[in-house]
């Protein structure tokens, strides 16, 4: 067994804390996926420097705990209705250290090598449960739902040869990924800080202010039975996670194609999308047998921090400020099965992801809310991709994390993942490219996909003339190149 150390931190001048703080769990937080999440950031670092790294990330938690107060504690009820984190004053939070780098356990722990050349696929890492911490590993798990008192947070340190590994832990409710990547830009900052013994990095309290995402709650007798807990969809088959890159000059050459004649705006982000949707839509469809006159489900999360206007948002703000555009429910019309695998030209299939995006708007989330607000049971209305049948997507675009620019004054990361033990069907990641792999280096792609048909995408000469596959990201690797 690896030697490892718990610790239990308080957050900085916790001291004269008040007895307790409640922050809301907001309207729009039951919205996201009832988990936690486990984000794994790696960096390269001498093994002399790794003492002081330690000592450095555990301050700089300290100091970023007293400013992202509501992950210090646990999800409660509150009497009124609804859930709250709940900071106590003596509360701490667990930081765990874990030493993966002895001599003797070279043949079974990976060094930062041996990552690397593995494209820091999370099935190198091995055992999962070695890299998180119970029960945050990454999972839909009753640990998680809000009844049940859930940490909200906790952090892991891995030493490895040639190397290190943060784990972060939060409850979906307190972040996603962009007020994650809020709170490790702030955290590096601050441990940035420390190391220098430079002048610690402002906060701004409006980070914690997300009273214009809370709805009132109505009277009991105006409340609504909402939907049933979303369960998982029988007819989905064994997956694993593909990953992908397409490098630069690729998403470009297919931005160019996709590109409308009548000069109408796609982004690059419109172009990949239409093509993965068009390509594996084309794939599946022999085996799942759509029918091809109605349309396929196709979902993507939107960051609303761009998108608030009135007022604007903190670019840290915490919590969920994000919305999904889901094509079902969009001011747009959808495309049937045929129109997306073939029947549509890419650039038309590009138009509508396009339209479907700046379908999100501040306005819509507020009416979807005061909807939200009148549901008894908000817990039931959380987003579970793989509840819904096979061939349906749920993509999340990671690209404005822009983790590998954070300077931790120790090192900057090469880049990160958010590694699944559990495979949720439908999901899609975009990874911002990682840090000096070269000029083209582009994005990267988890790709949840059915095992049985995963060598068809593979080798499929279309996609192959664009995506670079990089081997297994997670799940069950036998069989399938790595």
């Amino acid at each position: 067994m690896p030697k490892k150390e718990v610790l239990h931190i308080h957050p900085f001048g916790w001291e004269t804390d008040p007895e307790e703080e409640r922050y809301k769990v907001t309207t729009l937080d039951y919205l996201t996926a009832c988990t936690y999440t486990h984000y794994t950031i790696f960096f390269r670092l001498d093994d002399a420097d790794k003492p002081k790294a330690i000592d450095v990330l555990k301050a700089g938690l300290e100091r970023t705990l007293s400013q992202t107060r509501h992950l210090c504690g646990t999800i409660e009820k509150d009497p009124a209705g609804g859930h709250s984190f709940v900071k106590k004053k003596d509360g701490t939070v667990q930081f765990v250290v874990q030493w993966l780098d002895a001599p003797e356990d070279k043949s079974s722990y990976p060094s930062i090598d041996d990552l690397e050349e593995a494209h820091f696929r999370s099935t190198r890492l091995g055992n999962l449960d070695l890299w998180s911490i119970p029960p945050m590993a990454y999972g839909e798990k009753e640990e998680a739902h809000p009844d049940n008192s859930p940490v909200t947070a906790a952090f892991m340190v891995n030493l490895i040869r040639g190397g290190l590994v943060l784990i972060i832990h939060q409850h979906h409710y307190a972040n996603d990924v962009m007020g994650w990547s809020g709170l490790t830009h702030q955290l590096a900052e601050n441990c940035k800080a420390i190391f220098n013994n430079t002048a610690f990095p402002t906060w701004d309290p409006s980070c914690l202010d997300l009273s214009r995402l809370i709805k009132a709650e109505v009277p009991e007798g105006k409340k609504i039975d909402g939907p049933p807990t979303p369960e998982r969809h029988p007819d989905h088959r064994g997956t694993v996670a593909l990953l992908f890159h397409l490098p630069k000059s690729k998403a470009a050459e297919l931005k160019r194609l996709a590109s409308p004649t009548d000069d109408t705006w796609i982004s690059t982000y419109d172009a990949f999308s239409a093509f993965i949707w068009r390509t594996v839509s084309r794939l599946r469809a022999p085996i799942f047998k759509p029918d091809l006159s109605q349309p396929l489900f196709w979902s993507e999360a939107v960051d609303m921090r761009r998108r608030m206007h009135s007022p604007k948002v903190a670019p840290r703000i915490q919590q969920n400020v994000m919305f999904a555009a889901l094509s079902p429910t969009a001011p747009v019309p959808q495309p049937t099965a045929a129109e997306v695998i073939s029947e549509w030209s890419l650039s038309q299939l590009a138009s509508y992801i396009r339209k479907l995006t700046n379908s999100v708007t501040q306005e819509n989330l507020d009416q979807a809310l005061s909807v939200v607000a009148t549901v008894r049971d908000k817990t039931a209305m959380n987003i579970r991709i793989n509840a819904h049948p096979p061939m349906s997507i749920l993509q999340t675009d990671h690209r404005e994390a822009n983790i590998t620019a954070a300077d931790f004054g120790f090192g900057r990361p090469l880049l990160y993942r958010h590694p699944m033990g559990d495979v949720t069907e439908g999901v899609f990641i975009v990874y911002p490219p990682r840090a000096g792999a070269g000029p083209d280096e582009g994005s990267e792609f988890s790709i949840t996909y059915e095992k049985e048909l995963a060598q068809t995408l593979i080798e499929d000469p279309e996609w192959k003339k664009y995506f670079e596959y990089r081997g297994v990201e997670a799940g069950d690797t036998l069989t399938l190149p790595n």
